[in-house]
């Protein structure tokens, strides 16, 4: 009889190993190794602060000042997720892991990977349109470069020019990029990590630059309940009021992402009580985090509406 139970925890290891390599917003999972989780929705984010310095005394020494680590409680706002069955004809105990994992993997990199993904940048948006982070600007061949140096720039005065720069943009836009007539002085081939895979990617004077498809940054979406009326096929759409996305420069460790498959249910057809079929219940909590003081390593740059 096949374990259930344990093909589950195969299914949700293998899940959260793929949606940390194939998102685009991948990395930024690796800022959330401090966070506390013990399953559910609720994490516990590390907060850790200390006094400024003080005056060297010769005869007293050192000012005491004082360290405070807090944990601040958060709840993962995007709980998703689907039901599939599989007819007992079609699938047997033999293949029946071969067909699930292919279908739970499927269904992970078409529907979900794309829907983080415009989740995280939108919320990125949105908080630094919050915090007026944030340029409007047309994007043209003739100036885009300039205008890409010059956020670039925004971040490194303010965060006086140390730690890894990411700038993120649409496929659509950077093919304007490619089209400026000094672009190959500053363009680059560097390494970049994500999870446990190293890729190539180009870089703009050292920094990588994460080419995203276009339909995943906007600056708003609306999440489907997969039940309401014309919401049936589930998913996401751009909102009537989102605004195009050109860039998002941020430094490597501003964004704190969470993603976790949540238990996996494997029912099989003699436990499943609507219908003779393997039935899989997959569920993913998920949300994104910026922390007040780190705000100062972020710049958005979106088109006018």
């Amino acid at each position: 009889m096949i374990n259930t139970i344990e093909y589950a925890k195969l299914f949700m290891a293998a899940l959260d190993k793929q949606m940390l390599e194939k998102a685009t917003t991948g990395w930024m999972e690796g800022n959330a190794k401090r966070v506390i989780y013990h399953g559910g929705d609720e994490v516990k984010i590390p907060i850790l602060t200390t006094d400024g310095a003080g005056d060297y005394d010769r005869d007293n020494g050192f000012v005491q000042g004082s360290v405070t680590l807090k944990y601040q409680t958060r709840t993962m706002t995007q709980d998703r997720g689907r039901t599939f069955q599989l007819d007992a004809m079609d699938v047997d105990e033999s293949n029946f892991v071969l067909r699930a994992s292919g279908i739970l993997g499927e269904f992970q990199r078409t529907q979900m990977i794309p829907e983080i993904d415009a989740y995280r940048y939108s919320s990125i948006a949105s908080q630094a349109i919050e915090k007026n982070k944030v340029t409007e600007y047309t994007p043209k061949a003739d100036d885009i470069l300039s205008k890409l140096i010059e956020d670039i720039t925004t971040i490194r005065d303010i965060t006086g020019g140390d730690g890894e720069l990411i700038i993120t943009m649409p496929l659509t836009v950077q093919a304007i990029l490619n089209n400026s007539s000094e672009i190959s002085k500053w363009i680059d081939v560097g390494k970049f990590s994500q999870g446990s895979i190293n890729m190539k990617v180009r870089t703009l004077d050292g920094n990588p630059i994460i080419a995203v498809p276009s339909a995943r940054m906007k600056t708003a979406y609306t999440f489907y309940d997969g039940k309401t009326t014309g919401q049936e096929v589930g998913g996401f759409v751009a909102a009537d009021d989102a605004q195009d996305i050109n860039w998002i420069i941020c430094m490597r460790n501003v964004p704190m992402a969470i993603s976790k498959t949540d238990v996996t249910r494997i029912f099989d057809p003699m436990t499943n009580q609507k219908a003779n079929a393997w039935k899989i219940d997959y569920r993913k909590y998920h949300d994104l985090w910026i922390l007040d003081n780190a705000f100062d390593g972020l710049w958005v740059n979106v088109q006018p509406k």
